[in-house]
């Protein structure tokens, strides 16, 4: 596809050549530098208006406090009585409220936003269609996930030359693998949330061990700007720039479980690629569906043209001014997408689209085997998989990844019901970790059922048996149906 109809401008906005503008630039001085003091003052009064209303919330606090403990009829001290302790929650919930409205008004990071990005200092409502296109793209342009990296190919090439204790390759010839993940910094809204991330984790880490991958957790937030979907690009960045000897980053969010523990990357496929990713070609370029690609798992290769790409990605990212407006570009230009703000995968898909000739030849679009698997399809056929099928196909027969695309275990709210997810969860990690267990002789009595029981007797002579050190094929040979 062409860049027309796609709202592309061949202009110099963006940052690092990056995402396609709204509109072009108005002549003169820009929105930004004539609406920033008007902006900054608004802000400050804002900011004292709301110290104020703190101020006055603490006081009230305080008096409830008293009220509570030594009551406000000292002469006649008596026991609350259940309407007083109604009202005294009710206010304290309300008071809980509003506090959580004004923190959601201007947060610690405010000051440190608008200098990188520009994002929460512009309200797009009090500017016309030109002027907020205008502003967007001088915001873009500010906006950089660190300095420009022109020469990362021939620095890497000379630190690997200079290491040679750091090879790139790992026992037996293939490429060092990084596998990233992470999690949000605090415990998750559903208590439940945090033991089904806990498993995730478990199952990566069990993957991981099997194939000789290396495993990252992350719970930091590497850049404020990009909170949510975006956090995992300036840690990508991040770990491609400190790791020169890991040849793959691979990312996969903490709603995906691997579920064929014997399937094995086929990266001889991708000698001429840096960009793996699921999705389907006929999506992404004749229907421009914001669906076509899938960011949840992905992996990229440490090189030049990764940064080049991570640097043109993320403009879209930062929080607010920016969000909201490039949310507005990418609703426009992919079908299906509901309006909401930017997300990694459309404008990863918009950038893909507007800038084919650039990125393209680079990217292998990859759905010969579940590198991405929507757990929905999949999570009730795992009995009669393990009747017909066995470990180490990674396709419909036996699924590679199985993603909650949707549950947010961690989370609050979801779009399917939370039993529904958390049950299915639980069938997901079991299917896995039968294929694990299974090395030590056990298994779960079911896929619902976290208890274990013995399926293989034990042997006075287990190193003989050639079966019992190999990994691969004792998972794939002891697959029946517990």
């Amino acid at each position: 596809m062409g860049q027309e109809g796609m709202g592309y401008n061949n202009g110099k906005g963006g940052g690092g050549g990056g995402l396609p503008m709204t509109g072009p630039r108005p002549r003169g001085a820009s929105p930004l530098s004539s609406q920033h003091h008007h902006h900054h003052r608004s802000r400050k009064i804002h900011r004292t208006f709301n110290n104020v209303k703190i101020t006055v919330l603490c006081g009230l606090v305080t008096i409830l406090v008293l009220r509570g403990t030594i009551g406000l009829n000292l002469s006649l001290p008596s026991q609350p009585t259940d309407a007083d302790a109604l009202a005294g929650a009710k206010a304290v919930e309300d008071i809980d409220r509003i506090l959580l409205e004004i923190r959601s008004d201007s947060g610690p990071d405010d000051d440190d936003a608008g200098d990188l990005g520009g994002s929460s200092a512009y309200n797009a409502t009090t500017l016309n269609a030109t002027e907020a296109a205008a502003a967007y793209a001088e915001a873009v342009g500010r906006y950089a996930l660190g300095p420009k990296i022109p020469d990362w190919d021939g620095q890497r090439r000379r630190w690997l030359a200079q290491n040679p204790g750091f090879p790139t390759t790992v026992p037996g010839g293939k490429p060092r693998i990084m596998l990233v993940t992470g999690s949000q910094p605090g415990p998750c809204d559903n208590p439940l949330g945090d033991h089904y991330l806990l498993k995730t984790t478990k199952n990566k880490i069990d993957y991981c061990r099997l194939h000789g991958i290396e495993i990252v957790h992350n719970l930091a937030h590497l850049d404020t700007e990009l909170a949510g979907y975006w956090a995992k690009l300036p840690l990508l960045r991040r770990l491609m720039l400190s790791h020169p000897e890991v040849e793959w980053i691979w990312w996969m969010d903490s709603d995906a479980l691997f579920t064929d523990m014997a399937f094995e990357l086929p990266l001889s496929r991708y000698d001429d690629h840096n960009l793996i990713i699921h999705g389907y070609q006929d999506l992404l370029f004749e229907k421009n569906s914001w669906i076509a690609l899938n960011t949840g798992s992905f992996l990229f290769r440490n090189c030049q043209w990764s940064l080049d790409l991570l640097d043109a990605w993320a403009p879209m990212g930062p929080k607010g001014f920016i969000r909201d407006e490039a949310g507005k570009i990418l609703t426009a230009n992919l079908k299906g997408r509901p309006a909401f703000e930017a997300d990694d995968q459309s404008a990863l898909i918009y950038l893909l689209l507007s800038q084919k000739e650039k990125w393209m030849d680079k990217v292998f679009i990859e759905n010969s085997y579940y590198l991405h698997g929507f757990w929905a399809g999949l999570v009730d056929k795992y009995e009669d998989m393990m009747e017909n099928h066995h470990p180490g196909l990674g396709d419909e027969r036996w699924p590679f990844v199985t993603h909650f695309v949707g549950c947010k275990p961690c989370g609050s709210y979801g779009d399917y019901p939370a039993e529904r997810c958390l049950k299915s969860m639980e069938r997901a990690f079991n299917f896995a970790d039968n294929q694990v267990l299974r090395l030590y002789g056990f298994a779960h009595k079911g896929l619902e059922n976290f208890k274990i029981k013995r399926v293989r007797n034990q042997t006075t002579k287990p190193i003989n048996d050639k079966e019992n050190l190999d990994v691969t094929s004792k998972i794939s040979t002891t697959s029946s149906r517990s």
